[in-house]
């Protein structure tokens, strides 16, 4: 691949990153890229700074006084952390599903709606067809059809997940961050979640913050393992999951810790 099309590749490059809570470093100089269209999991045990490291990417640290970030964090070729940089741009772009799923006290329409709303797009028949090719983007459309109307908080907590994603979907990002999005499910939801996610690659770049190891070698691309605030290893997941290059990376996916 010539150095170009590498480039383009990369949808995030990210140098030296330093995130301080107070005195309390939790990211130390982590230095990677996120590739497009394809799915990145984070692992590592509680605490690792997974979490914190996924909202470095759409700002989500911003909203906590304490927190410092230094590095460069450049999305399509600019530095997200420059003073003039739009965040709320960002994270109509960079888009983030949560652990537990959080629909909003309203409609499943009203859910899907709410952000193209916001947007300034009134067009009953435009938002309709946003709700349509949200909800079957994320596999819901054949499920909740017939009641658009009935509150989102009707739903199983796999359906809510998955309309959490259609919400973000929604709103047209480029990439879509997911901070442990199957953890409070039950299998079955969590297989179609896994499926939805694997799906969507082909039109969205996907990181995911995952506990479950078996998780992210089922589905993702490119794994990278956190231990302590530090990238020790990030790699192919193939790769990593069957020759591990680091003694602690074996360590942890083999079960020794974490």
């Amino acid at each position: 691949m010539s150095e170009t099309n590498s480039e383009n590749k990369k949808v995030f490059k990210l140098k030296n990153i330093d995130l301080y809570y107070d005195e309390f470093q939790a990211i130390k100089n982590v230095t990677m890229d996120i590739n497009y269209h394809e799915i990145t999991a984070f692992i590592g045990p509680s605490g690792c700074g997974k979490s914190t490291f996924i909202r470095i990417l759409n700002r989500m640290n911003d909203l906590i006084s304490s927190c410092k970030i230094t590095g460069e964090v450049i999305y399509n070729n600019q530095n997200v952390y420059d003073k003039n940089y739009d965040v709320i741009e960002l994270r109509s772009k960079v888009g983030m599903v949560f652990q537990k799923p959080n629909p909003f006290p309203m409609s499943i329409y009203d859910n899907i709606a709410y952000g193209p709303k916001c947007q300034g797009i009134k067009n009953k028949k435009v938002l309709d067809e946003i709700v349509e090719s949200s909800l079957k983007k994320a596999a819901l459309w054949d499920e909740v059809s017939d009641r658009l109307k009935k509150s989102a908080m009707s739903l199983s907590g796999g359906q809510q997940q998955r309309l959490c994603i259609a919400r973000t979907i929604a709103m047209e990002p480029e990439v879509i961050l997911m901070d442990e999005p199957t953890s409070a499910l039950d299998p079955i939801s969590t297989a179609k979640i896994e499926d939805l996610i694997v799906a969507l690659k082909e039109n969205y770049t996907i990181v995911i913050v995952t506990h479950n190891m078996q998780q992210a070698a089922r589905i993702s691309d490119q794994t990278a393992f956190f231990l302590l605030g530090e990238l020790i290893e990030y790699e192919e997941t193939a790769m990593m999951f069957s020759t591990p290059k680091h003694k602690k990376t074996e360590d942890y996916i083999t079960g020794r810790f974490g």
